[in-house]
Formats: C-alpha cells, structure tokens, sequence
C-alpha cells in the first residue's frame, strides 16, 4: 500500500534524527500561539466558559481570549506575538499536560506583561516546582517581555500551569499571556582549557521567532532551576538572552545583556585548587541596540574584583579583559553584575546594559 504524501517528509526526519541523534524538542505547545480560536459558544463576549473552551488548554476562572490592539474601555494590549492572548483574571488559570523526559532539563519562553494593575504577578509552576514572576518592571515601554522559565520533570507527564494569585477590584485585571513555547535544554560539558560550563551562552532558552527582544531570565529567587545552563541568575531583576540575528553578539549565537544595574548579576560556582592561580578573561561590549553612555562590568572570583569600563555609542563595539585570582577552596564563584543603569537613548522606558560573553577561566602555570 502506497504512504500518503503528507506523512513521507515527517516520517523522513523521524528516521533520520533517530540515525544522527535527534536533537531536543523545541517549539511551541499544542496551540501555544493561542491562535486556534474557542467555538463562539464558548464565550461570552471575550470571556472563555467552560474549563475546556481554549482548545488544547484547561481554563479555570475568569479568563479572557482577546486580539491585540485597543480594547473597549479606553485600553490597548499589545501582542508581540501573534494575533490572540489570553489574559488571566482574579485567581484566574490555563494549564497544559505534557509528555517530558524525568530529569531533564527544560525552559518555557512565554511572552507576558501586565496589563491594568501595577503589581502583577504570573505564577508558573511545573510540580513541585513553582515560581512568582512580578511583571511590575517593564523592560520594554511598548508591553511584550519575553520571559524564559525552566524546570526539571520528575515524571514522565507534568502539567504545566499559569496562575494569577492576585485580586483586584476589577476580576478582568491580570497578566496578558501571548506565547508559550518549550525547549529540551542541554546540560553543558566543560571545554579544553575551560574551567566554565557554557561560558559563551550557546546553551540557552527558546526564541520565539516573532520576537526582536530578547529572552529575560528571572532571578534563583523566581526559578530556582536556571534557563542558562550552568548559570545562576543571582540578582533581584531579569538579565536577558540575546541572540546574534537580533542584537550585536561578540561570539557565536548568544550572549548576556546585564539590563538592571546591580540588580542584573550572573554567577556560576566553578572547581578549583585551593592555593591555585587561575585566569578569568572575558569580552565586555554592546548589543548595538541603542544603548549608549559610560558601562561598567564587575567581575568577582574568590577575593579580586575587576572592574571593566566601556563607553558605548550603540555601535556594537567590544573589549577583552582579564585578571589573575587565587583559589581559596575547592570551589570558587565568580559573578558578573553592571555598575550602573542604562535604558536606550530614543526609548528611555526600555531598560539595556552592557553585554558579557566568552568567559574563560584557566590554570596559571
């Protein structure tokens, strides 16, 4: 019996990733774009009825299926990625099963922002871990933040959940979300003559591929299972994930944009020698994204500190640095954090900072 056309190509790649060594899932959820539309049924006006109206999603409270642009009542939801959202009431749900790898390492990149409280906030949870992401700070004036969040499955299905806690005076009032997507992420190895796991961010969350803006990396405080393999993102705010096809990268695919201040810091706990001089180098510049002004990275591992001047023009220019430290222990954490805090030159509502990439830590013979 003769194969149907339409299954010949997907049954090729099936065959074939199983010969090369497929690579981790990556891409959206059943209908994560939100654009495959409830039955008219199964609203009334915008709000969704019934737990089981957004298709390939369970809802629970007051949950609101809307199309991007103004909305009665004087207000406008911007949607970065697509079309349609959802926006999640007082106490309000959606939530997805999914079948995952236990022990795994995974990232959901969603696109979020607040829409008519100031102190919002948007639960993520993936049993038994769960994290608040407060969307009161806006890093982009125009709405549309990109967020990545990260879990490691103890089972083989896990249902993945977004909450409002809040409750305000109008149910409506709660996060908008406008894409969710997933990446099976990869835990990084150490290189010849590196001391640092994926010390140039090669490694890291999904970009959805309608979004300019990079991906923001919530604080341990809010995931305590980081989206930058091998990273902690050791700070009070976000720092973001840059990728080369959308902002200046110094080296390969991606690099970190420090857009809080000292607020936005990066560490990893790397092995060393007590007694041992090593090398820590790494390459400070600008993501070319009209962040201009006096930056300054500060480095830390064990007890030196380096600190990295670089004017930036939003030219996209770069510098290497370095500096020699001892070990004092077995381990040795080295962070990263800027002085100071920038936003863009033509947009002073979109936060920015220097970019770090490259980072090498080396045996000193």
């Amino acid at each position: 019996m003769a194969v149907p056309k339409a299954i010949v190509l997907p049954l090729f790649l099936v065959l074939c990733g199983a010969a090369l060594g497929a690579s981790a899932y990556e891409g959206y959820l059943r209908n994560g774009n939100f654009e495959e539309s409830p039955k008219k049924t199964d609203m009334k006006k915008t709000v969704l009825i019934g737990k089981t109206a957004l298709p390939e999603w369970e809802t629970t409270g007051f949950v609101e299926y809307i199309a991007g642009g103004p909305q009665p009542g004087g207000m406008f939801f911007p949607v970065a990625h697509g079309v349609h959202a959802v926006r999640l009431g007082n106490e309000a749900t959606i939530s997805q099963k999914l079948k995952v790898k236990p022990g795994s390492l995974y990232s959901l990149t969603f696109g979020a922002s607040r829409t008519c409280a100031q102190e919002e906030v948007l639960r993520v949870s993936v049993p038994p871990q769960t994290g608040d992401l407060p969307l009161q700070t806006l890093y982009n004036s125009f709405g549309g933040d990109v967020y990545a969040w990260a879990f490691v499955p103890k089972t083989s299905e896990v249902t993945v959940t977004f909450h409002n806690p809040g409750v305000q005076e109008d149910p409506a009032c709660g996060p908008l979300l406008d894409a969710v997507a997933i990446k099976e992420l990869v835990h990084p190895e150490y290189t010849k003559g590196n001391l640092v796991k994926n010390g140039g961010f090669e490694e890291g969350p999904h970009r959805l591929v309608n979004s300019t803006q990079g991906v923001l990396l919530p604080p341990k405080q809010e995931d305590v299972t980081s989206p930058l393999p091998g990273w902690i993102i050791e700070s009070l705010k976000a720092v973001k994930f840059i990728d080369s096809k959308h902002f200046n990268v110094p080296f390969g695919n991606a690099a970190i944009e420090l857009v809080a201040g000292k607020e936005s810091a990066i560490a990893q706990v790397i092995r060393t020698s007590p007694g041992q001089t090593y090398s820590l180098s790494f390459v400070v510049g600008d993501a070319k994204n009209d962040c201009h002004g006096s930056m300054m990275v500060e480095a830390f591992a064990a007890r030196d500190t380096l600190k990295v001047s670089h004017t930036s023009v939003g030219g996209g220019h770069v510098k290497t640095a370095s500096f020699r430290f001892k070990a004092l222990e077995a381990r040795t954490r080295i962070t990263f954090f800027s002085g100071f805090y920038h936003t863009k030159k033509s947009d002073i509502g979109s936060l920015c900072g220097p970019v770090i990439d490259q980072i090498v830590v080396s045996h000193v013979a």
